[in-house]
């Protein structure tokens, strides 16, 4: 945190607790005294704040969520790309089979093809995606 940020969070919280006590059920005196209190309670806590250690830990926690992030669209478009994979196999299957049934041994032939290049198409965005 920066000077400026913990001047405005140590401001803030002691306006929050000046509040809190103020619209207790006390003495004047009795709030005033508690309000010290917890100034004086704050201010030592902030004084032992080491700013550098809460930015490495925001760095480290912002850093583990970006990662996180990757891998899950990673994850995401592996499972789509192999749904899509299955889909296109399928398809691929039924192609062969009608030009089979047709009896045309060009457009089985073709078929096959197509079907064998679609699967290498496939296993190689699969295998990217493993990467």
């Amino acid at each position: 945190m920066s000077k400026k940020g913990t001047g405005k969070f140590i401001l803030g919280a002691g306006i929050g607790a000046g509040l809190a006590l103020l619209f207790a059920p006390k003495k004047g005196s009795e709030l005033r005294e508690d309000l010290k209190e917890r100034l004086n309670e704050l201010i030592n806590k902030a004084k032992e704040i080491d700013a550098s250690e809460v930015k490495a830990n925001l760095e480290k926690k912002i850093d583990e969520i970006k990662s996180e992030l990757e891998d899950l669209d990673k994850e995401k478009v592996k499972k789509i790309a192999e749904k899509k994979s299955k889909e296109l196999k399928k398809k691929c299957e039924e192609l062969v089979s009608y030009a089979k049934e047709k009896g045309t041994p060009v457009l089985e032939k073709a078929a096959r093809g197509v079907k064998t290049q679609t699967a290498n198409v496939c296993r190689e965005i699969l295998a990217k995606l493993e990467d």
